[in-house]
C-alpha cells in the first residue's frame, strides 16, 4: 500500500512518483474525533475501532495519531491485529472483538490484550487454556445472533464469573439496525437496548460485576446518543463517513472524510466516432473523443461493478467520468473537455480537487455496497 500522510496539514511523501495512492488527512480525523466526543454523555469513553487496517486507513499510523490525541481505548477484529498495534507502541486498552482460539491465549497475556468471550463455551475454553489471568469482555447476544451468549441465558453467563483465570473487565453487545429509521428497526433496536440492560441488572442482583459497559457503534451513538454506558465504539463515523448516503444526517453532523484516493494518467488516445473501449466493448463513442488510461483498477480494490456507470473523477479541478469496463490494473476516463490533460497528471477518485469533492458514500452505493466495505478493501499495490 502506498500512502501519503497529511498530518496537521504537513504532507510526507513516501515515494516521489506513485502509481496509485491514498492520502490520509489527520486533521480531519482530529475534527471527527472531537465532534463525536461532543455527542457522548459525561463519563463515556471514546473507543476507536481500527480493525481491518483501520477501514483501509492504516491501523498503526491511525492508532498512533489517536494516541497522540489522548485516545486510550481501541478495538480490533483479531488477536493478530492487536499484537501488531502493541509491537508498534500503541498504548491503552485493546479489545479483540472476534474469536481467538484458546491455543493463542499466550498472545493475549504477552501483549496485554482484552479478549471477547464470544459465548459461554468460549469463555470456559479460554479459562482452561490459560496459564495466567486473561482480561475479557463478555459478549451478549441481544438479537443480532452472530457472536455472544444469549442475553437471557443468565445461568450460563453467571458461570463465566466463576472462571478463576478470567478477569472480567466489561460486558457489551451490538445493535444490528441502529442505522435504520424504519419504525420496525427502531423498535427492534429498543428491544436490544432493553434486553442488554435487563441482563446487566440481573447479573448485578447476583452480586456480579459486569465491568464497563458498551453497546453503541457509530450509528448507535448518532441515533441513540444518551445511553448510560462506559464506552462508545466508533468505526466508520470516526473516518468521516456514513455507511450509506443520508443527506439529513450529513447536514446535521457534517463529518470530514479522512481518506482520499488518487492515481495517474498513463496514456492518452484520440478515438473516432463509433469506436469501442476496454474489455467487452461495452462503451462506444458517439463522436470523436479523447480518452486517458488511469493507473488504478479492481485489483487495487476499486470495484469492477462501477464499470459503465458514469462514475465521476476529478482532473485539473474539473469533473469527468469513467468509461468502459474497469480492468484489473487500470481504467479509462473521458478527457475530451479537458485538453490540458497530460500523462502523469493526477486523477482524484475520492477527495477534493478545485471546487469539487467526491465522497465515498455515492461510490459505495453505485457499487452496490456500503462505505465500510469499499474503504476497507482498498489495497493499493507498490510499484
Amino acid at each position: 500500500m502506498i500512502t501519503k500522510i497529511n498530518q496537521d496539514a504537513m504532507i510526507v511523501r513516501l515515494l516521489p512518483e506513485r502509481r496509485a495512492w491514498k492520502e490520509i488527512h489527520y486533521e480531519n480525523l482530529k475534527y471527527n474525533v472531537e465532534t463525536l466526543q461532543s455527542l457522548l454523555p459525561k463519563g463515556c469513553e471514546f473507543m476507536a475501532v481500527v480493525k481491518a487496517n483501520a477501514y483501509g486507513h492504516g491501523a498503526v499510523p491511525t492508532a498512533s495519531y489517536l494516541n497522540h490525541l489522548g485516545i486510550r481505548a481501541f478495538a480490533v477484529a483479531t488477536v493478530q491485529e492487536g499484537v501488531e498495534l502493541r509491537l508498534h507502541g500503541i498504548k491503552g486498552e485493546i479489545l479483540v472483538l472476534g474469536y481467538t482460539s484458546p491455543h493463542q491465549v499466550h498472545l493475549l497475556t504477552t501483549y496485554d490484550l482484552i479478549q471477547t468471550a464470544v459465548d459461554c463455551a468460549h469463555a470456559h475454553a479460554l479459562n482452561e487454556a490459560a496459564y495466567y489471568p486473561i482480561k475479557i469482555h463478555i459478549k451478549l447476544d441481544t438479537g443480532m445472533h452472530r457472536l455472544g451468549e444469549r442475553s437471557d441465558h443468565i445461568q450460563e453467563l453467571t458461570s463465566i464469573f466463576a472462571c478463576e483465570k478470567l478477569q472480567i473487565l466489561g460486558t457489551f453487545s451490538h445493535l444490528c439496525v441502529a442505522d435504520s429509521q424504519k419504525m420496525e428497526d427502531i423498535l427492534f433496536t429498543k428491544l436490544q437496548i432493553s434486553a442488554f440492560f435487563k441482563t446487566i441488572e440481573q447479573l448485578k442482583e447476583q452480586g456480579l460485576n459486569p465491568g464497563k459497559l458498551h453497546l453503541q457503534s457509530s450509528y448507535g451513538v448518532l441515533n441513540y446518543p444518551d445511553l448510560p454506558l462506559d464506552y462508545a465504539r466508533f468505526g466508520i463515523a470516526m473516518y468521516g463517513c456514513y455507511s450509506t448516503p443520508d443527506p439529513d444526517l450529513m447536514n446535521r453532523l457534517p463529518l470530514r472524510p479522512v481518506l482520499s484516493l488518487h492515481a495517474r494518467i498513463s496514456v492518452i488516445k484520440d478515438l473516432k466516432a463509433g469506436e469501442t473501449v476496454s474489455y467487452g466493448r461495452n462503451f462506444r463513442t458517439e463522436a470523436p473523443m479523447r480518452i486517458a488510461a488511469v493507473t488504478i483498477g479492481y485489483a487495487d480494490g476499486l470495484p469492477r461493478s462501477l464499470s459503465n456507470q458514469q462514475i465521476p473523477v476529478l482532473l485539473h479541478g474539473r469533473k469527468t467520468h469513467i468509461i468502459g469496463n474497469i480492468c484489473m490494473d487500470q481504467l479509462l476516463i473521458d478527457i475530451t473537455q479537458i485538453p490540458t490533460a497530460r500523462p502523469g497528471d493526477i486523477v482524484t477518485l475520492l477527495g477534493t480537487d478545485g471546487p469539487h469533492t467526491l465522497r465515498p458514500e455515492p461510490l459505495a452505493e453505485a457499487a452496490g455496497t456500503i462505505t465500510n466495505e469499499l474503504l476497507s478493501r482498498l489495497n493499493l499495490r507498490e510499484e
